[in-house]
């Protein structure tokens, strides 16, 4: 399952399933950029393999996204995988939802992977390889309440992961999705923390509401969605192609 020496470009990837997912291609050989808006957690994610660069980069930006792409390919040449992983937008009940909210949710969680596939298109085609993936969350593949934007988002990454696989159908690129459930990162503290602010339960007690949503009883671990992302990445998985993997602990 070798992608040594592939260049692989991580959006977010400085927290969460983003940080993880550049750690295991790094760690199975891969170059890799990550991008993101903050510094900070981009160099600590670097610290911890040495084929790890960074760029700092609006990703809801698309060019921003090309510069970043044009630094990456300076740091560590042509790319030939990109992964974008962005981590969601804000709770807020549909009636509630402002256009300025329902903007900020496509474009961080739909516009940039569109960004992010474009700009490493073009090195694809080039070599006749190449691998696309986008993380999603299940809120691609089912209704939730509070969340109305990224259930649109998350079913556009579905929509599109579908379309561009067939576009490419005979690139030697492949498309595909990963749609986890609700992961123990940033993103779950905030969504713990807004069942204690709404719901009026205390914290261990709002992690149990949550986790009761999986038939496991546990959340998805960064580790876990790292380990789909490897594989799509490999050639064994040359024949996954428009598919959406969904490593949910259980959650449909």
């Amino acid at each position: 399952m070798s992608i040594a020496d592939k260049h692989a470009i991580v959006s977010e990837g400085g927290s969460g399933a983003g940080a993880a997912i550049a750690e295991v291609l790094a760690h199975a050989g891969a170059r890799v950029t990550v991008l993101g808006r903050r510094e900070a957690p981009l160099r600590e994610v670097a610290k911890q393999h040495k084929a790890i660069g960074w760029v700092t980069c609006d990703v809801t930006d698309r060019d921003a996204v090309g510069d970043a792409f044009r630094q990456a390919r300076g740091l560590n040449g042509t790319v030939e995988i990109v992964v974008a992983a962005p981590e969601g937008g804000e709770r807020v009940p549909f009636e509630e939802m402002t256009n300025e909210q329902l903007d900020a949710s496509l474009a961080v969680n739909l516009k940039s992977v569109v960004h992010c596939w474009q700009a490493g298109l073009a090195d694809m085609r080039r070599h006749d390889w190449g691998r696309l993936i986008a993380v999603a969350s299940m809120a691609g593949l089912k209704g939730s309440p509070c969340v109305s934007g990224d259930c649109a988002a998350g079913f556009g990454v579905v929509g599109l992961t579908l379309a561009v696989a067939i576009e490419l159908d005979t690139s030697g690129i492949t498309v595909n999705a990963i749609c986890p459930g609700y992961v123990e990162s940033r993103i779950m503290d905030l969504s713990r923390s807004d069942i204690v602010e709404k719901a009026g339960l205390e914290l261990d007690k709002a992690k149990a509401a949550l986790q009761q949503i999986s038939p496991q009883r546990q959340f998805n671990r960064t580790d876990e969605i790292a380990a789909a992302a490897l594989w799509l990445c490999s050639e064994e998985a040359g024949a996954i192609n428009g598919q959406v993997l969904s490593p949910s602990v259980g959650e449909n």
